[in-house]
């Protein structure tokens, strides 16, 4: 068991694996939660510092403190399972968190405001509309129909131009309201055109690696 946790620690912190060296708020790590929910699932591994060495927690109150942000910080509930594991005197909470049968999965901001989170690489990012809009029509999105007109082919010179865009520059850019602008992309996301990527900057939108790679004509 042992081996199987400093493998997991060697590994570092990534899409599916976050490290904390312990728990003091449990609505703060219900974002975490729900991060994993929403995306692809995860571990936690408390006890651990963001370098890999090994803290050690006290697994009673850890546990209370992960089972609050499931079930009492997060929207729906979190169905996590836990295990304990013993390395060199010192304990380490194993949480895995599924991915989500039910997204969005929220949890509340610094505001006490419900949001949904997603995670990339190893961080948390809170979800915009466009994602949300995304989420919601996952499964639902068999024969749909996308019109490039005008602003679909504007939006897409750009992105061959310039690589990347936010809600607010295309909604300049198009001279379109909000609205008009997420609903575009989250068709484009649904149809496999374009991807989503987040930094401490915001929320980006870029050309599908597939998309990207073929030429576009009479545009």
């Amino acid at each position: 068991m042992g081996r199987y946790i400093h493998n997991l620690i060697s590994g570092g912190e990534g899409l599916k694996l976050d490290f904390k060296y312990c728990i003091s708020d449990p609505q703060k790590i219900a974002r975490t939660l729900s991060a994993f929910s929403n995306t692809a699932g995860g571990k936690l591994l408390i006890g651990v510092r963001d370098n890999g060495s090994i803290a050690g927690v006290r697994s009673d109150e850890e546990y209370y403190m992960i089972d609050s942000a499931a079930t009492l910080h997060c929207d729906p509930e979190v169905s996590i399972s836990t295990m304990n594991h013993t390395i060199n005197g010192k304990n380490i909470l194993e949480v895995v968190v599924p991915k989500s049968e039910i997204i969005p999965v929220r949890a509340k901001d610094e505001h006490g405001r419900w949001k949904a989170y997603f995670r990339q690489h190893d961080q948390n990012f809170m979800a915009d509309r466009v994602i949300l809009q995304v989420w919601r029509r996952t499964g639902k999105s068999r024969g749909l129909l996308l019109r490039f007109e005008e602003t679909e082919n504007i939006l897409l010179n750009h992105l061959r131009s310039y690589e990347r865009i936010t809600v607010a520059e295309f909604r300049e850019l198009a001279g379109i309201n909000s609205r008009r602008a997420e609903k575009i992309l989250s068709d484009f996301i649904l149809c496999g055109l374009i991807v989503y990527e987040a930094n401490e900057n915001g929320i980006f939108y870029l050309l599908s690696n597939e998309f990207g790679a073929v030429p576009l004509l009479n545009l």
